[in-house]
């Protein structure tokens, strides 16, 4: 999004500044706990600022534009700072989801626990490295996801705006939960079925990317309940979509675009929509492939066996009918939101970030 603060949309250096002003207000606190802890507290704000496309607070900010909010109007600095909050509560899920899954690096940098690991070895402490970074991880992920209530809660919004509000806001964050542990469980079970996939896809993707941030910006303007079920529908489907992609690029994605290796999600196990409807087909259609992929996903897959596993999902036509699911998703969603009462630029700019989220590279 190119549109100034204070115009339809936001720009994410309007959304930075916001999260900035946040951790400034929290230094002398961090400070006085500590040079150690106050370190801690920096490397999270470096976390949290360092790249991210800035989608939730977007979202949630357009939210508020569609069901008549005004960025001229005096309320609006309240707005921002609230929809940043979004940005807090991702960090802390992207923060234990690279601790779950041993990843090491995120968006193209040492993923938190590692940061923390090699801090405990050049401060020489004693005990394990990756036990103090692990550990340090989870901490600084719970803090970031209790200093996103406290971004919201102080945002300076007005008492009925927060009180229509907490119910979007409370769902938000605990049905992140839900999709993580929904997604560990599918994991650890080997599970194979396409619903259950999509299942952890709508808590852990579609809720707390578009569905619930437009809802929480609808909240704060007092948008009508025929809205609010527009956005919630858009909502899910551009949700679901965007992961989708995701599961795309975590096969097919350029590690220098995407900033992570590429196949990591295969070496990973996850059981994702395209790994699902890949087993599927190839159950039905080719049974030496199926058995190829189940002996396969979750080991460390060297560069000959990624491309077989790659070639499988293209020649079974996963690949071809996670492209088409996209397309149908995103139709429908184009759809609703032409028939929603939101307001035209804001249904310009809601048009714009989903397809930038649903055809995106990276």
């Amino acid at each position: 999004m190119t549109v100034s603060y204070l115009g339809t949309a936001v720009e994410p250096a309007a959304i930075d500044a916001a999260i900035s002003d946040f951790f400034a207000e929290r230094r002398a606190e961090a400070a006085s706990l500590g040079e150690d802890f106050a370190a801690t507290v920096k490397e999270l704000e470096n976390y949290v600022l360092r790249g991210g496309k800035r989608v939730r607070p977007t979202f949630a900010w357009l939210g508020w534009i569609g069901a008549g909010g005004d960025p001229d109007d005096p309320v609006a600095p309240a707005v921002l700072r609230a929809c940043a909050g979004f940005e807090l509560l991702h960090a802390s899920g992207l923060i234990h989801d690279d601790i779950i899954d041993a990843s090491q690096t995120r968006r193209g940098h040492p993923a938190a626990h590692v940061v923390f690991a090699e801090r405990h070895r050049m401060r020489r402490f004693s005990g394990d490295p990756g036990a103090f970074g692990a550990g340090a991880a989870i901490l600084v992920g719970d803090l970031a996801l209790v200093w996103s209530d406290v971004m919201v809660r102080a945002s300076g919004l007005p008492a009925d705006a927060q009180t229509r509000l907490g119910p979007v806001w409370s769902a938000v964050r605990y049905e992140v939960m839900y999709g993580q542990l929904l997604d560990l469980i599918s994991q650890a079970g080997d599970e194979e079925d396409v619903d259950a996939a999509l299942l952890v896809d709508q808590y852990k993707t579609a809720s707390y990317t578009v569905e619930r941030p437009l809802q929480f910006g609808a909240a704060i303007a007092g948008a009508d309940s025929g809205l609010v079920a527009a956005y919630r529908a858009f909502g899910a489907d551009i949700g679901i979509a965007f992961q989708l992609r995701d599961d795309l690029l975590g096969v097919f994605g350029d590690p220098a675009v995407t900033g992570k290796p590429s196949g990591d999600d295969l070496r990973e196990g996850k059981r994702t929509v395209l790994l699902a409807t890949a087993l599927q087909r190839a159950d039905a259609r080719d049974p030496r492939a199926a058995a190829f992929l189940r002996a396969t996903i979750g080991t460390d897959l060297g560069d000959d066996d990624l491309a077989r596993v790659r070639a499988v999902l293209t020649d079974v036509g996963a690949v071809r009918h996670i492209e088409r699911e996209i397309e149908r998703r995103t139709d429908r969603a184009m759809a609703v939101l032409e028939a929603s009462s939101a307001t035209g630029l804001a249904k310009q700019q809601l048009a714009a970030m989903a397809t930038k989220a649903t055809q995106r590279a990276h």
